[in-house]
């Protein structure tokens, strides 16, 4: 994996932490919100933790979609997952919240598991077919690239017939 693709899952895990901690923070400083009270939730927005919050969760998603374009699912939400150990680290040191043993041990395995998908791949090797490789051979040409059927003389074009 290249620093680029290690720096999208870094960014990832630092702008989800620090998103959902202000958010918390903006939130908790409102007060009780209420989805019975949708203005009040909307001048949330206008709160600066709650501001900040929400352009790194847009962050957040913005280098998400950009781990999917090059990785598994399977691989970038564990990786990422990390965020879940600093979140709570924050929130025992900055919000001074009670974090049972229990918990942490949770925490500790979610740690564990980070490390084990960090170390396998992180895109499935996709293989072609027989029948793929097939088709492929017919449309080979002398001078070593691949031609569509779309590409060949009509009189060329492979049927699904032929194969």
């Amino acid at each position: 994996m290249t620093s680029r693709k290690y720096l999208v899952l870094a960014g990832i895990t630092i702008f989800s932490t620090l998103g959902d901690s202000l958010l918390a923070r903006g939130m908790k400083d409102l007060g009780g919100a209420s989805l019975h009270n949708i203005p009040a939730l909307l001048l949330a927005i206008l709160n600066p933790y709650v501001t900040v919050g929400i352009v790194l969760l847009l962050a957040f998603f913005a280098s998400y979609m950009s781990a999917l374009s090059w990785a598994d699912l399977t691989y970038v939400l564990p990786a990422t997952s990390l965020s879940y150990v600093l979140v709570a680290i924050i929130a025992h040191i900055g919000f001074h919240e009670e974090i049972s043993n229990t918990r942490w041990l949770g925490i500790a395995l979610i740690a564990a598991g980070v490390g084990f998908v960090a170390a396998g791949p992180s895109a499935t090797d996709v293989r072609r077919t027989d029948a793929e490789s097939k088709q492929n051979d017919l449309h080979d040409d002398p001078r070593g690239t691949v031609l569509q059927g779309k590409d060949l003389p009509a009189d060329e074009r492979c049927t699904e017939a032929r194969s």
